[in-house]
């Protein structure tokens, strides 16, 4: 009988855990006096050691019970979340794998009260971590699906909420969830027969827009007093107070959106793409802006850490300091985008850089742009594509507004890769105009050009405005009798999946006699027609006219 050692206690290793040599060498002293005639056993990982001497050291392993609560770990370092992830490293000892289990489950009615309790990975926090908002203890989460927070998009201090009243909001929309996938459901076969709403679907309409008539009906005297002392109380580290500015529907859908982003943040966390807090930019200072980020960006770690950044307006180099941007901007000659300018109307311009030629631009555009885009994967490969950036001028030089991405020879005839309008110019029409250069670039090609999925959030209402705006204009305009998806698509350069997911989320695709029929909806044409009288001329159009561009030929 061999004579047993005792077993490292926590603390033994420079890691709480002891050595995965010299364990899976005492792990094959055992097995081989144990059974002369088995094969040499291969070495062992550190967890599967510990797995097969569990069931041998059940006195030592009483002792160092109250020592070591952590549970045994993986080669990667994580701590695994069942016994199925503790791997053996070689193919021939799936034998020895199998005595080890057996032995187990024999010893397990005596030794199971004694095992330390295994603890998931998500379920660990780093409780040195705090929450930034003043006065948070860092309990209860935004989305009331998590015990702890340490950010601010999950405080619910921040968002003037309780952590109890998180957890009610949270049963709530899981109920609300619930109710709209079984209608989804239900509604899902012969979707394109029935175009026509349901009963209930009109009652909700209804509904909706009864709950929706005093959003825009202004805060009284009083709510402003409350919400100007809220400000001048909290300043920066609290969230405005949103009752009453606009209706409740409307507030509530903005709080499942907030809760809904701070989940995917909690993932990312968990994961570990990023931090609690530590390396992801916060803010960054573009021109005269100070802009606050939405997602991570791959930055360098050494720039990312640092919370804030400061980037050349023209250029797009990235910086630590004021002092180094404000030495950069006195000797940067970069005063416009590189590459040629394609179109220009009055102060809009575009420029056409090529990813081959200009990679660094291109490279740190891509790097900027991911602070607002969550969908983009794209940061350095960056030569097969061109790029459209467009910029608005003064006596400063071009100030960028936004741009889109193409690839130079795509397969499936996207127009646009990825398109990005900057934060303080949008809801003014830019993301409408670079959408409609992309389609007026694809109409010079004689293709019939689509972005490429997916598309973010605001790319796809952004989208589905410009298709809708685009059919309804050709209705206004059209005067035969019968219509034609592919001549619209020929006409506007849209390509026709997405014409018809348009007239269906407008009620103008009817299936009749096994024909699909497109109706001409007069209430839809009269109100987008008072819309563009009361927009009157505007400047945030594209002009074809002003236009200087020929397809590049090979690439």
């Amino acid at each position: 009988m061999p004579r047993r050692r005792p077993r490292h206690m926590a603390g033994s290793g420079s890691d709480g855990t002891e050595d995965s040599d010299s364990s899976a060498e005492r792990e094959q002293t055992n097995s081989s006096e144990s059974d002369g005639n088995m094969p040499k056993r291969q070495r062992l990982t550190r967890a599967s050691t510990r797995l097969s001497q569990s069931s041998q050291d059940t006195p030592d392993l009483k002792r160092a019970a109250d020592h070591d609560e952590s549970p045994p770990l993986t080669p990667t370092g994580n701590a695994p979340s069942s016994e199925s992830e503790l791997d053996i490293s070689s193919p021939n000892a799936s034998h020895d794998e199998s005595q080890a289990k057996d032995q187990t489950n024999r010893d397990s009615d005596k030794d199971l009260s004694h095992r330390p309790k295994r603890r998931r990975c998500h379920e660990t926090y780093n409780f040195n971590m705090k929450c930034p908002t003043p006065g948070c203890n860092s309990l209860g989460h935004l989305t009331g699906k998590h015990e702890r927070h340490f950010a601010v998009s999950g405080c619910p201090l921040y968002h003037n909420l309780s952590a109890d009243e998180c957890k009610v909001k949270a049963i709530s929309r899981e109920k609300q969830e619930e109710e709209v996938k079984g209608q989804e459901e239900s509604n899902s076969r012969h979707a394109t027969r029935h175009q026509t709403p349901t009963s209930k679907q009109s009652r909700y309409k209804e509904q909706v827009a009864e709950l929706r008539k005093g959003r825009n009906s202004g805060l009284q005297k009083e709510q402003k007093e409350k919400h100007m002392e809220h400000r001048q109380t909290h300043g920066n580290t609290r969230e405005p107070l949103l009752e009453n500015i606009t209706s409740d529907y409307d507030l509530e859908l903005f709080r499942k959106a907030q809760a809904r982003a701070s989940e995917d943040l909690e993932k990312l966390r968990i994961q570990g793409q990023i931090t609690e807090g530590s390396n992801m930019i916060k803010t960054i200072l573009f021109g005269r802006y100070e802009l606050d980020t939405w997602y991570h960006s791959p930055y360098p770690e050494e720039y990312a850490r640092l919370g804030r950044l400061y980037v050349c307006e023209f250029c797009l180099k990235y910086m630590k300091s004021q002092t180094i941007l404000r030495r950069h901007m006195a000797k940067c000659v970069w005063k416009h985008p590189p590459g040629d300018e394609v179109y220009r109307k009055g102060a809009i311009s575009v420029f056409e850089v090529d990813g081959k030629k200009n990679k660094i631009y291109c490279q740190n555009l891509c790097l900027l742009a991911k602070l607002f885009l969550d969908h983009k994967t794209l940061y350095y490969d960056v030569e097969p594509f061109l790029f459209y950036v467009m910029t608005e001028a003064d006596n400063t030089g071009c100030h960028l507004v936004g741009y889109f991405s193409k690839e130079k020879n795509s397969f499936l005839n996207y127009n646009v890769s990825c398109i990005l309008t900057m934060p303080q110019y949008m809801r003014q029409g830019f993301g409408k105009m670079l959408i409609d250069f992309s389609y007026l670039l694809s109409k010079v090609e004689e293709k019939v050009g689509s972005p490429e999925r997916p598309l973010s959030d605001l790319g796809l209402i952004s989208y589905r405005s410009y298709w809708k705006e685009v059919l309804l204009r050709y209705m206004y305009n059209f005067q035969g009798k019968e219509i034609s998806i592919k001549e619209i698509s020929q006409e506007t350069a849209v390509n026709p999946v997405d014409i018809v997911s348009t007239l269906q989320s407008l009620q103008m695709l009817k299936y009749w006699k096994g024909k699909h029929l497109v109706l001409k909806r007069q209430d839809l044409i009269d109100e987008w027609k008072a819309k563009e009288i009361k927009r009157g001329n505007s400047n945030k159009t594209i002009d074809p006219s002003s236009l200087k561009w020929t397809p590049p030929k090979g690439t």
